[in-house]
């Protein structure tokens, strides 16, 4: 185990299915507990609640199954006690390919309280969803009426009024321009095949501090920052875009509100570390119009972790989510780096970033990588943090000591 600045609390393999997605979220019970709700990255498992009240001694308190096999449950995102849960197949075409909302106030029995179908020939599904205010889910999905120029592109942003949960409805979308077939605009130049991951939606970050903006990754077009203010008619403020050079997978945009900066995430999708470096950059938003990179965080060398097995790169951060919940800082960064582990960064100097911790726990014997993949992180109020593995590592719990 490599760890600096962290310390390791608990580990819960997850009643053996510590196979774990995209999406962290806390929601407290009736009763005062802490009920953590993971994603799982695959079948046959949907998503799973752990009392983490006391972080030393999690507890799984339910574990609920997929419909079938050929989907996953990639993303969750929890508001009071509504559950928002994203539902993607391997393949176009098949159902059930949407979300689903549950009500957790009784964390042992989630309730089904409404579906949203994103389904169709040409849809897979949603595989990524915002949902912080209890009114709408902001996500990266298909549709049964989108046909995309490129099978690659079937994701686009789309927001969902949910304040009638049992009647979810669409009320505004947007697509990066030539993807969706009859646009007047040509289909976007694609990536050198050996790195194109498509021109499609990822995260759909929208903040209370700006409900009128959706800080919206899209892979290998970059970076979006999208004017809501009219939901029906979401426009572009600005885009960034790294790639190329670097070879795209633009994931994760972090607004840092009172600094004027925007954090950037490019996803590791390769394994072996063959798309090295993916990074996280600090790009300076003084100018809405106009944002500029003024730095990336370090990360360790290949040689430094040895031999890369799996995925090894940056991913997913702490996204500052704004519920009660949810840590907030604007001068520390943390990522999850798949087979990098955990890494935290002081970015107080926003032009030179400095590693303060890291964690990389030793693979689980079925691993198979045979090394670590941390694909997930968040952290509450408490200054908690809960990171997962992507295949069979389950739930490591911290605490931060920087």
């Amino acid at each position: 185990m490599k760890i600096k600045n962290f310390r390791l609390l608990s580990h819960d393999l997850l009643a053996g299915f510590g196979g774990m997605g995209e999406g962290l979220s806390i929601s407290i019970a009736g009763d005062g507990r802490r009920i953590l709700w993971c994603a799982h990255e695959s079948a046959p498992k949907n998503f799973t609640g752990v009392d983490v009240t006391d972080p030393r001694n999690p507890k799984v308190v339910v574990q609920t199954e997929l419909p079938h096999g050929s989907m996953r449950s990639n993303s969750l995102e929890c508001s009071g006690n509504i559950l928002a849960v994203a539902y993607q197949c391997t393949k176009v075409g098949m159902q059930p390919a949407g979300f689903e909302l549950f009500d957790v106030s009784v964390p042992e029995t989630p309730k089904s309280i409404g579906f949203f179908d994103a389904s169709g020939p040409h849809s897979r599904g949603v595989h990524q969803l915002w949902f912080c205010d209890g009114e709408y889910v902001h996500m990266a999905a298909g549709s049964g009426d989108f046909v995309p120029t490129h099978p690659l592109d079937d994701q686009f942003y789309r927001i969902i009024d949910v304040r009638n949960p049992s009647k979810p409805e669409e009320v505004g979308r947007w697509w990066l321009p030539g993807t969706h077939e009859g646009d007047d605009a040509p289909p976007p130049v694609r990536h050198d095949p050996q790195w194109d991951g498509g021109f499609r939606a990822h995260n759909t970050n929208v903040y209370a501090r700006r409900p009128d903006r959706c800080y919206l990754g899209y892979l290998d077009a970059g970076m979006f920052v999208l004017d809501i203010s009219d939901k029906a008619n979401p426009k572009p403020l600005c885009q960034w875009d790294n790639s190329p050079p670097y070879k795209g997978f633009t994931h994760t945009v972090l607004p840092l509100f009172d600094r004027n900066l925007l954090v950037v995430t490019d996803e590791s999708i390769h394994d072996e570390a063959i798309d090295w470096p993916k990074l996280i950059w600090i790009v300076d938003y003084r100018d809405e119009g106009r944002p500029v990179p003024i730095a990336t965080c370090p990360t360790p060398t290949r040689e430094q972790y040895g031999p890369m097995r799996g995925r090894y790169g940056a991913h997913n951060l702490h996204e500052n989510v704004p519920v009660p919940t949810a840590w907030n800082s604007e001068d520390f960064i943390v990522g999850s780096f798949f087979g990098g582990g955990l890494r935290a960064y002081d970015i107080r100097n926003p032009y030179a970033p400095v590693e303060v911790a890291h964690f990389a726990p030793p693979a689980e014997p079925n691993a198979p990588t045979g090394a670590c993949q941390l694909n997930d992180v968040f952290i509450d109020e408490r200054g908690i943090v809960y990171t997962v593995d992507r295949h069979v590592g389950g739930l490591y719990v911290l605490e931060m000591d920087f």
